[in-house]
């Protein structure tokens, strides 16, 4: 019997701090045995009989007749180990802090490097962009070679324009402290000299793009030509480091140009010669809110830039409202006009050109006759020069020119409809600007010099506006390349075979009747938009005299009179 309670009670202990507990057990040889058994106070409790179920924590009642003396003992173990809970629980407190501390630290410490190697690396990748070798030279290559063909063994080409000496010092670095606008016609070489002179320096410390209207696209094209991600590979947020990607793109424009003055710095002090940037196509911009703003903040980094000798921008536009937007602030600004090839110049290239690859000498006859349709624009004499019958390129030329004209500007006569009358506000103000041109040249006769070749005739920029009635269309003619806006603001045909399109127009037979009856029109529906009818009753008996005049701010005034009983039948 004592054996079994023993080992019931000894299940029940735990390596808790034991308590003292008097077990007194009778054998039937009436011998008093006192065994001692060491329990803990939730044990105790159990042993005498709290409850028919295990220990419940917070029990302290007392069964009836249980001695004074034990409960005292056990409410002083019960208050020694509420004294020494609070041991563990701090150490386990400290041990957290000490973890998140040191895994603090460690995370801190590995996000800051990461971002300063991140840093370090997108500079090395900038700088890396103005090495030698361009892609916008490799493209050029793979597209084939621009109209500078070369001919004899030298480097010289076959078309040599006057200002390829200024690209060349300007790409070069030698040309500094100032940027530059570069602005003519569609086709006249400007882009191919940039090209012929970025080859020269292999690309070394220069970088080209193309514009774009929309400013994120432009973004994506500077990003791409300074080899920059604008922190789009950044993972900073693996450190919970937040990347300053989440913004619009004229900030990210401002936070590229950042890191191209840095670069800057750094090639000042190691070569002496500023960085070069070309900004290709800069027309095709729109001339809206977001294009101002980005034109004007490549132009405040280019009058800086340009003053301290960092980087040299170059912009390279065929319309003239570039021009009239950075004039206004301008400074430093040179502008470079690149017009078409003189006459000598473009028939010498012919006859070198088709003397070496089609072995022929063409007839003098030709070549002036070739010059008289198409003139000197270089993208012209490309394809004339190129074609085995060259005066029906010519013609097939100014056919596309006198198409496209009028399908943009053709006027629709004294038979419109009025919802067209906004469009053919715009077609015959074109025709009007273009009759003009034709008229100016019958009165003042063809000039024609022997050395630059025909002059086209043309109007100065607000003479056209008063033309034409109308002060905002020009702009629109000019980018879609019907007339064009020089440096001078002077407004002529976009080129020869488009003035040869005007004079053909002009010429037909009722053009100007035609012209005439279509702006009588416009009046006549714009009229009928300003007129008000007046309508008055019951007035049979009498005859009624209605008298008007206009006068200044207050309109018509009218007047029904009607004659005296005495003046009727």
């Amino acid at each position: 019997m004592a054996s079994r309670f023993y080992f019931f009670l000894s299940r029940l202990t735990k390596p808790s701090r034991p308590s003292t507990l008097q077990v007194t057990t009778i054998k039937p040889a009436s011998t008093s045995v006192k065994t001692i058994v060491y329990l803990s106070p939730q044990q105790k409790r159990y042993a005498n009989g709290y409850g028919s179920g295990p220990p419940t924590p917070g029990q302290v009642s007392a069964q009836p007749g249980q001695p004074e003396e034990s409960n005292d003992e056990d409410a002083a173990e019960r208050e020694r180990n509420r004294a020494s809970d609070w041991r563990p629980t701090l150490i386990k407190m400290v041990e957290s802090a000490a973890t998140t501390v040191v895994s603090l630290f460690v995370l801190g410490l590995a996000g800051y490097g990461y971002h300063r190697y991140y840093k370090y690396l997108v500079l090395q990748k900038v700088e890396n962009a103005f090495k030698p070798g361009d892609p916008v030279l490799e493209l050029a290559a793979l597209e084939g070679a621009p109209p500078t063909i070369p001919m004899d063994n030298d480097d010289e080409h076959w078309i040599r324009l006057k200002e390829q000496q200024k690209i060349d010092a300007i790409v070069d670095g030698s040309d500094r402290g100032h940027y530059h606008l570069l602005i003519g016609e569609k086709g006249t070489g400007k882009s191919s000299m940039l090209l012929d002179a970025m080859q020269k320096v292999a690309g070394e410390g220069v970088s080209m793009f193309e514009a774009h209207a929309d400013p994120e696209i432009f973004r994506i094209r500077l990003g791409k030509a300074l080899d920059y991600e604008f922190h789009e590979d950044y993972i900073g947020s693996l450190f919970s480091i937040r990347g300053p990607r989440d913004t619009i793109a004229l900030l990210d424009i401002e936070r590229a140009f950042n890191k191209l003055e840095k670069i800057a710095l750094q090639r000042r002090k190691e070569v002496g010669k500023p960085l070069v940037l070309i900004i290709n196509s800069t027309h095709l911009l729109r001339d809206d809110e977001d294009g101002r703003d980005l034109i004007e903040l490549i132009q405040q980094r280019a009058e800086q830039w340009a003053a301290s000798n960092l980087v040299t921008i170059v912009l390279n536009s065929d319309d003239y409202w570039v021009y009239e937007r950075l004039k206004q602030y301008a400074t430093r600004m040179q502008v470079l006009p690149v017009l078409d090839l003189p006459r000598a110049q473009a028939i010498s290239a012919l006859i070198k050109y088709r003397a070496r690859y089609y072995e022929e000498e063409p007839n003098t006859d030709i070549l002036e006759q070739v010059y008289e349709k198409v003139g000197g624009r270089l993208s012209f004499l490309n394809q004339v020069a190129r074609s085995k019958d060259m005066l029906h390129t010519c013609d097939k030329i100014c056919k596309a020119e006198k198409t496209w004209f009028l399908n943009n500007c053709w006027i629709l006569g004294e038979e419109m409809d009025d919802d067209v009358m906004d469009q053919q506000k715009y077609a015959s103000a074109a025709m009007v600007l273009a009759k003009a041109l034709v008229d100016q040249e019958k009165e003042q006769g063809s000039k024609y010099d022997p050395e630059t070749g025909r002059i086209l005739p043309q109007i100065p920029l607000h003479k056209a506006r008063e033309i034409m009635t109308r002060a905002d269309f020009i702009k629109d003619y000019d980018h879609i390349n019907i007339f064009t806006i020089d440096a001078q603001a002077m407004v002529r045909a976009d080129s020869v075979p488009m003035l040869n399109a005007f004079r053909e127009i002009c010429s037909e037979e009722g053009f100007d009747e035609h012209l005439q009856a279509t702006l009588d029109r416009i009046s006549a529906i714009e009229s009928l938009g300003r007129t008000r009818e007046i309508v008055a009753k019951d007035l049979i008996e009498n005859i009624y005299r209605i008298q008007g005049r206009s006068d200044k701010g207050d309109g018509l005034h009218v007047s029904i009179e009607g004659k005296a009983d005495n003046e009727k039948d």
